[in-house]
């Protein structure tokens, strides 16, 4: 057995699974603290690597493509923190990190686990029930109903609907976007016969994020509910292998447009005079775009 004991977490390799499990460290992303232990069998791995820094080195882990539903739900998009499959080792232990690669890659060699993309997935996804409070709302999941609750943040155009049920069964996929600059994100159910080019402030499917604390914690419900939609590389009633997904375009920023940062000063005034924002974040979001002026 191999195993690599750090702030950020510690690793176990058995010969047949790799058991991850985040630290308490407080750069431990919140994504990866409540998604806990993960349980990682060799079969779904297609390699791993280890990068030497001058103060820090880093593991990681790189998955067969469709083998996990949080890795295709957050389309590349989870930042460092919050990464299940990254280890942050300091240098004193850079003998075990190197000692771990290669135990992990010569059960890889010797069990001959091919790195091609597979048809199902092989890791379960986030336990259910699951409910996360972020953005203008809350979206709870029992593993066959999504539920959405709207709070007093939320546009009355949208709140007007309701809570919203939706059974997975009505769904034809699901959409996690993190804020990223000026650009709010979303986390957006695709429901069957109804689509929408509505933005998310105002679509009764979504909620719409700005960026704070528990946003990523929403990735975890978009794995919850992706590893039970058909797998999208898996074959449809014809016999036919359905086409991945195509990846979420990156959005458009437009961080050097003076008049769309003077905009986004003024909505972070609207949603520090409103609460939603404290006076530290106020402080940091608005040094943040200062400095892009």
């Amino acid at each position: 057995m191999a195993e690599i004991i750090q702030k950020d977490g510690t690793w176990t390799f058995d010969g047949e699974c790799l058991r991850l499990t985040p630290g308490r460290d407080k750069n431990v992303g919140l994504l990866r603290r409540t998604l806990g232990e993960l349980v990682l069998p060799l079969q779904a791995l297609a390699g791993i690597s280890f990068e030497q820094g001058k103060k820090a080195g880093r593991l990681r882990l790189r998955l067969r493509d469709g083998a996990d539903p949080l890795l295709h739900a957050a389309g590349g998009r989870l930042t460092e923190p919050h990464d299940p499959y990254q280890l942050i080792v300091e240098s004193d232990r850079y003998g075990v990190a190197e000692y771990f690669t290669e135990e992990v890659r010569t059960a890889l060699l010797l069990d001959q686990v091919p790195s091609e993309p597979v048809t199902e997935y092989l890791l379960p996804g986030p336990s259910v029930p699951l409910s996360v409070s972020a953005g203008d709302g809350t979206v709870s999941f029992d593993g066959e109903r999504v539920r959405l609750e709207w709070n007093w943040k939320t546009e009355d155009a949208k709140a007007a609907a309701g809570t919203r049920t939706l059974a997975v069964t009505d769904l034809t996929a699901v959409e996690w976007q993190p804020a990223s600059g000026l650009e709010n994100g979303h986390l957006r159910f695709h429901v069957r016969h109804a689509p929408t080019k509505a933005p998310a402030k105002y679509d009764p499917n979504s909620v719409e994020l700005w960026g704070f604390k528990k946003d990523p914690l929403m990735a975890l419900v978009a794995a919850a509910v992706q590893a039970r939609l058909p797998h999208p590389a898996a074959p449809d009633a014809d016999g036919a292998s359905r086409e991945p997904a195509a990846p979420h375009p990156a959005p458009a920023h437009s961080e050097d447009d003076h008049d769309a940062l003077l905009r986004r000063l003024r909505e972070l005034g609207e949603l520090h005079r409103s609460g939603v924002l404290t006076d530290e974040e106020f402080t940091l979001a608005k040094q943040a775009i200062l400095k892009r002026m």
